[in-house]
């Protein structure tokens, strides 16, 4: 009796035994247990390839030559399948294998003839099809029986599969079974889909038919007849109908000769021209597909013989084509930006040249950064596998006002480019279809009207100044028209991408392009000053990290390489080390204040007295520090501000800016841009709101202002009225959070003043 660990009939194997027989051997035997007319056979397990590696003593190897190959580099992945597939046919099959094999074979009858068939472990499942990858052999004898299963065994290794596995990111050690399968005569065979996969349309089901053996139909050879038919109102009534018959050309078949081998022969003009099935087995097949699909609850694709008036199932796999009907969930992350859109999906898993995007297409990524947002501001919608609330994903779409999602872990793998879908920014979800609603597109790109808070018949006045955080001039305008006292955080970064052209600076300065990076710079933030005029516009300086400006054209040359960029070779320090960036921000602040002297300048990430005091000497050395009405503010990002304020202020500085996210990110320990540990960060957290305090009561004592251009007061306005009973100077919100938090603060300042006149009137 053969070993069970090498060799399993169709009788004894269900679904749940693909990672032994693979998807081939454990749909044949489930649909052989459920009754369904399948010709016999037996498998030959996973565990049967991997006890012939182990003899040989091969198995580590095959490993490694895979672990040392850039599967990336096809020259390198052929030599390495090449070597991978010679390695497995030397090993060859050892003989306890062998004679479980023959004792199998013989099982099935004297002068049995097989189709012997590549099943491998991760094969023909809904995550994953390798059709056509793996090797499949029919009309095999004994003779030839062993050659053709090292065949098989090999197929696992070639240069497509090897590719494939890699793409899916499918890491663990590869097995594979056969299958060996008693031949059918078939007289007429094809493939059938429960569901049209062309149409998407789930109400028929389409059958294909030509004669003889079934490879024609599934290689494409032939045009086949093509019959469609409508699926049952009542799936327990079963009453399908035939919907149409198309006759196809049909120009050859291949059959099996008597001495075993196949021929590939003409097929008569008559037969042509006639249909391969008739009604009643067009509808015989149907059936059969849709009991299929009711026992394994899903759509399926099925291969089909007829011989002697008997039809055979040959094979079913799951459709992997489909998209989800509309309405269904199909990822879920954190909703970043609010909104609700419908677009064709755009995967982009890194930035090409010159990139560009369809104007309804949703754009998906696994992260962003600043040089990504010449693309972002013509996407309906952003979604990325990776981020947090606070990451360059999350507050760029905020700025553009199109819906965000992060932190999905798996869009750019489960979503695929053209597929119709819609992301929900509120809730976190993508889903499948458009059901988005009318007008969701529109709506979505008016948000950036300022309607809602110019609405305000009247407008209370505030002690607590209201900012904007504005970060591309194309939404200034509509910000100036809001009931603002100017820009709190004006950020750099994504200007300056579009000023680089997509340059390292030191590229950019080796190029000779200095001067017209200083001029595109200088028109972009006068585009912002003016409008707001003279209501103050605070310019924050550069704030890239390593990770993003390697991602520049040069900048791996430029550029070191950190573990954790987020605390690394940032902000105010970076400017000591290497200023030639932060100077070219001087002169184009110079030449702004020229022309719209409301712009000032903050230091970002300034963690020690030495290193600011090394900042401000730089600009005071510069003609833009000669001038008296420039205001000098610095970011309090990092925890040692509450401690150094004090030193800060004699420096000469005019005020501080909380920039909470990175605070936080700071005081708790938890990477900003973490979608894993996002529910971690808390900017309302006791500690980080303690230090917001100290730092807010710290800058008053030393004569500061204080202002705070974080996410938090944008989101929570019970975080906005904690900021006005510190005694906070300003706040800077996002603009569209502008008329909820005017109200927050207002209503924070009255209650305030009763509180004040209660404890008076008490005492």
């Amino acid at each position: 009796m053969a070993d069970d660990r090498f060799i399993r009939d169709f009788e004894t194997l269900r679904r749940a035994d693909t990672p032994i027989a693979g998807g081939k051997g454990a749909n044949l035997g489930e649909m052989t247990a459920a009754g369904l007319p399948v010709p016999p056979g037996f498998v030959i397990t996973g565990q049967a390839y991997l006890h012939a590696l182990d003899v040989a003593g091969c198995r580590q190897r095959l490993l490694d030559i895979v672990t040392h190959t850039d599967l990336d580099d096809s020259s390198a992945l052929k030599l390495a399948s090449d070597e991978l597939r010679t390695a497995v046919r030397q090993a060859g099959m050892p003989d306890d294998v062998r004679a479980d094999v023959m004792e199998a074979f013989r099982g099935l009858g004297e002068g049995a003839r097989v189709a012997v068939r590549s099943s491998a472990t991760a094969e023909d499942t809904a995550e994953a099809s390798f059709a056509g990858m793996n090797e499949t052999f029919t009309n095999v004898v004994e003779e030839t029986l062993i050659d053709r299963i090292l065949d098989c065994w090999a197929s696992l290794w070639g240069s497509r599969v090897v590719a494939y596995r890699n793409s899916l990111g499918l890491t663990d050690e590869p097995t594979i079974a056969v299958v060996v399968q008693r031949m059918v005569d078939s007289e007429a065979s094809g493939v059938m889909f429960t569901v049209d996969p062309m149409s998407q349309d789930r109400t028929r089901m389409l059958i294909e038919g030509a004669y003889g053996l079934g490879e024609v139909v599934v290689g494409g050879q032939v045009e086949p007849d093509t019959y469609f038919v409508a699926r049952p109102s009542d799936p327990s009534r079963g009453d399908v109908q035939l919907i149409s018959a198309r006759i196809g050309s049909k120009a050859h078949k291949v059959v099996r000769r008597e001495d075993g081998t196949e021929a590939r022969v003409e097929v008569p003009r008559a037969d042509r021209e006639a249909r391969v099935l008739d009604d009643a087995q067009v509808l015989e097949v149907a059936s059969l597909g849709l009991r299929i699909e009711s026992h394994y609850g899903s759509p399926q694709d099925v291969e089909w013989a007829l011989a002697d008036g008997t039809m055979y199932i040959v094979q079913s796999r799951p459709i992997t084509t489909l998209e989800a009907e509309a309405g269904t969930t199909l990822l879920t992350g954190l909703g970043a930006s609010p909104g609700r859109v419908a677009g064709k999906v755009r995967v982009m898993r890194e930035l090409q040249a010159d990139a560009k995007i369809g104007k309804d297409e949703i754009l998906v990524a696994e992260m962003t950064s600043p040089d990504w947002v010449p693309v972002m501001r013509h996407a309906v919608a952003l979604v990325t596998d990776e981020g947090g609330m606070t990451c360059h994903a999350a507050i760029v779409s905020r700025e553009l006002r199109i819906p965000c999602v992060v932190g999905t872990r798996n869009a750019t793998r489960l979503l695929k480019s053209s597929q119709l879908v819609t992301v929900d920014g509120s809730r976190g979800e993508i889903v499948s279809g458009d059901v988005a609603g009318p007008g969701a597109k529109a709506e979505t790109r008016q948000a950036a009207a300022p309607a809602s808070a110019a609405a305000e018949t009247s407008l209370e006045p505030l002690a607590t100044r209201l900012y904007v955080n504005l970060a591309i001039a194309d939404a200034a305008e509509a910000a100036a028209a809001l009931p603002v006292d100017g820009v709190g955080l004006l950020r750099a970064e994504f200007m300056i991408t579009d000023a680089l052209n997509g340059a390292h600076p030191k590229a950019l300065l080796a190029e000779g392009g200095g001067e017209e990076f200083v001029g595109k710079m200088t028109d972009s933030i006068l585009r912002i000053a003016r409008p707001f005029f003279p209501r103050p516009v605070v310019y924050r300086t550069y704030d890239f990290r390593t990770n993003e400006f390697r991602g520049l054209r040069g900048g791996a040359e430029h550029e070191p390489h950190e573990e954790n960029p987020m605390i690394g070779y940032r902000g105010c320090f970076r400017y000591v080390k290497d200023p030639a960036l932060f100077d070219l921000e001087l002169e184009i602040l110079a030449r702004v204040r020229e022309a719209s002297p409301n712009v000032h300048v903050m230091i970002p990430f300034v963690r020690t007295k030495w290193e600011l005091e090394d900042c401000l000497e730089r600009i005071d050395k510069h003609r833009l520090g000669h001038d008296q009405g420039l205001l000098r503010w610095v970011m309090a990002e990092v925890p040692s501000v509450v401690y150094r304020i004090p030193d800060y202020a004699k420096l000469g500085i005019h005020g501080v800016s909380i920039g909470s996210n990175d605070l936080t990110q700071l005081m708790l320990g938890v990477d900003r841009d973490s979608s894993i540990c996002a529910e971690l960060f808390d900017e309302s957290d006791a500690a980080v709101l303690w230090a917001i305090e100290r730092i807010v009561r710290s800058a008053e004592e030393c004569g500061l202002t204080s202002s705070l251009c974080g996410q938090a007061p944008s989101n929570r306005p019970e975080f906005a009225e904690k900021l006005v009973r510190f005694g906070i100077t300003s706040i800077s919100v996002n603009p569209d959070a502008v008329g909820r938090t005017r109200q927050v603060i207002a209503s924070a300042e009255r209650r305030m003043l009763i509180d004040a006149v209660r404890h008076g009137e008490t005492h």
